[in-house]
């Protein structure tokens, strides 16, 4: 009898200890789930485009819930609409795919293909709001998504409370960042709302992001980057035609 009693205590105890085990799993959050907090206007920087180096590890072709993807060894050029979702407490302070530490406030995020590290920019069609992010993690691996952001990324982009949204990605590269850009300044006024209301017409219209810059209580409305000189010279005349005849050209340097 005793000897029954003894083995059954050392099962409870195993019992246990394998229960404390998995809750310090990441798996043992069954869902994954915001954060407790906002992230700040500092975490919410655009990630800083820089020279990496590629992880060679990352580029061999692999499989995940029966699918075979490849990577690919060069970003250069690579643009693609489709649907965005994000990934927070539940893989925060784990190791990414190629050996980073997933940081739900960082601008960071999962590609099933792109090179890691890599960085692109990604537009909320929706509101045309753009963020620049470093890719550095696999993934989304379930329905159509073709991006998984960090939760700083997508609250940026205005749908975190979502789940999910309709995004254009577009990969940067060092030399991208030194190519000059331009935008178009289409109006300004001192309402915000009518700026606000303005910008989501011109979006829709020109299917170019937008961005309101404030400086002493004016509110200026820019539509872009438009990269090709030639396209932007065209989206100002139709402007112009179009009641904007104060519309003009902005170059970055």
């Amino acid at each position: 009898m005793r000897l029954y009693t003894q083995l059954i205590i050392i099962i409870l105890v195993s019992l246990f200890l394998s229960a404390c085990s998995s809750s310090n799993s990441r798996y043992s959050m069954r869902h994954d789930a915001a954060p407790l907090r906002a992230p700040t206007e500092l975490e919410m920087q655009d990630a800083i485009v820089t020279q990496v180096i590629k992880s060679a590890s990352t580029t061999r072709p692999y499989e995940v819930l029966g699918e075979r993807y490849t990577p690919m060894l060069d970003e250069t050029g690579y643009s693609e609409t489709g649907i965005a979702s994000w990934y927070g407490r539940k893989f925060h302070g784990y190791h990414t795919s190629n050996g980073e530490i997933y940081d739900m406030f960082a601008m960071t995020a999962a590609h099933k293909t792109l090179p890691l590290p890599s960085f692109v920019r990604v537009t909320n069609t929706a509101n045309g709001k753009s963020i620049i992010v470093r890719v550095n993690d696999r993934g989304p691996f379930h329905d159509n998504r073709i991006i998984d952001l960090s939760y700083a990324a997508a609250y940026k982009l205005g749908y975190h409370k979502y789940g999910t949204a309709e995004v254009k990605l577009e990969a940067i590269t060092l030399a991208d960042t030194h190519a000059r850009k331009t935008y178009v300044q289409v109006a300004a006024g001192s309402t915000l709302a009518n700026i606000e209301a303005l910008a989501s017409t011109l979006r829709e219209q020109y299917k170019l992001p937008t961005n309101i810059v404030e400086k002493d209580a004016i509110y200026r409305l820019h539509l872009g980057p438009i990269k090709d000189a030639q396209h932007a010279q065209q989206v100002l005349e139709t402007l112009k035609q179009n009641q904007f005849q104060n519309a003009f050209l902005l170059y970055t340097q």
